[in-house]
């Protein structure tokens, strides 16, 4: 390795501190308190539908559109974010954002109208979105090279917690205290998450010279870089395709009622949790082994799902597998940033999330066409094959790539 190098940002870095900064473990795990409130608001408007809409006065459909608009705008601000900040210290971008969702929890908290609640869902987006974006970055600038991929497990974690309660908690919150109160819980919990970021996060130096959003896409010309985020994109359309519509599916397939739905839900949310905390131990043994065979696993799953629809057993321990593979499987896709674009991670971390969001929004779309009109037999096989072509473009990324053993 060259005794001077680029940080993410560009600047010029000594040997030293490119390959053993001091680990900033406070700092990681103050961002992921981060993401668990920002992933727990994006989500929590799911198990409050119809208290919102009955005191908003529309409808449950349109409340849910504040989780559509929250992505919009979390991909236009991950593809906008790097360019627009330029050389501002990211340590301040990332409090900036941490008290933007303070802001969008007042903001739908204390909402009189509809375009009061999509304001603050705007918010949320671009929360998030800035967020994820820098995440990359951020561990690398955190931890020493060897450990990123443990750090970006962590900010994960945080993600996994907070799918795993946000439904379940978002309802009890809302029978207690109502839904205003529900959101008005995250704000503790995210100036939490700011005083400890404040604390704990170390000066991180933006960029030098001003980005063009056409020198983010510029990577895209170097052709692993291109079909990693092909694959990736592949990953998330097939898992969507799937997972959007498992509601449905154990209702008719599995006839199930809602208890033992929130039941499996549960079941699946820890498991993913676990897969999270472990994931790590596998992406240092291989990282492309691991990134081909867990799409090839749920691919296997998805089969399963249709052929043992009948029976709730096999479908609760499959569902528990799903849940272990699919919710740990975006770590090894920031992992696989982190040293792809180890270069320019913040550019790599807003093309993830772009790639990522469109993947999840056409994934949803085609699997609910598929579901609608073929039933979730073609949906579910249509996941399969997506996430079979995932496996084999990771083992193209692998070959283009030259690496036969783990890069991190």
């Amino acid at each position: 390795m060259n005794q001077s190098c680029e940080t993410p940002s560009g600047a010029a870095i000594s040997h030293q501190d490119q390959t053993a900064p001091t680990a900033q473990w406070s700092a990681v795990l103050a961002m992921s308190l981060c993401a668990f409130a920002m992933v727990a608001s994006e989500f929590l408007p799911v198990s409050l539908l119809t208290l919102m809409a009955e005191d908003l006065h529309v409808s449950e459909g349109a409340i849910g559109q504040g989780i559509s608009i929250s992505g919009f705008f979390a991909l236009i601000t991950a593809l906008t974010i790097s360019s627009l900040a330029g050389n501002l210290d990211r340590r301040m971008l990332l409090l900036g954002l941490t008290g933007l969702m303070v802001v969008s929890a007042l903001t739908v908290g204390f909402a009189h109208s509809y375009s009061v609640y999509m304001t603050g869902r705007i918010l949320v987006g671009v929360a998030l979105g800035g967020f994820w974006s820098l995440s990359a970055a951020a561990a690398v600038r955190l931890v020493p090279a060897d450990q990123v991929a443990k750090a970006l497990a962590i900010f994960n974690a945080g993600n996994a917690l907070a799918m795993v309660i946000a439904a379940p908690l978002g309802s009890y919150l809302g029978s207690l205290i109502g839904w205003r109160g529900a959101f008005l819980f995250l704000v503790p919990v995210t100036l939490l998450a700011f005083a400890w970021q404040w604390i704990s996060l170390p000066s991180m130096e933006g960029n030098q010279t001003q980005k063009k959003l056409a020198d983010i896409f510029g990577h895209l010309k170097q052709l692993k870089i291109l079909l990693g985020f092909i694959a990736a994109s592949l990953f998330f359309a097939g898992q969507f395709s799937l997972f959007t519509y498992i509601r449905p599916y154990l209702e008719t397939a599995a006839g199930i009622d809602a208890q033992t739905l929130s039941s499996i839900l549960l079941l699946m949310g820890v498991a993913g949790f676990i897969g999270t905390t472990i994931i790590n131990r596998f992406l240092k043994a291989g990282l492309y082994l691991t990134l081909s065979f867990m799409p090839a696993v749920l691919a296997a799953i998805a089969v399963l799902l249709i052929e043992f629809g009948g029976s709730l057993t096999t479908v609760i321990v499959l569902l528990g597998f799903w849940g272990f593979i699919a919710t740990a499987a975006p770590v090894g896709w920031w992992a696989w940033v982190a040293e792809a674009m180890n270069h320019d991670p913040e550019a790599g971390g807003g093309l993830m999330v772009a790639f990522v969001q469109l993947a999840i929004g056409l994934g949803s779309t085609v699997g609910g066409i598929m579901f609608d009109h073929y039933g979730y037999e073609l949906a579910f096989g249509v996941s399969a094959l997506l996430l079979l072509a995932t496996s084999l473009a990771v083992w193209g990324l692998r070959w283009v790539s030259g690496s036969r053993v783990n890069p991190l």
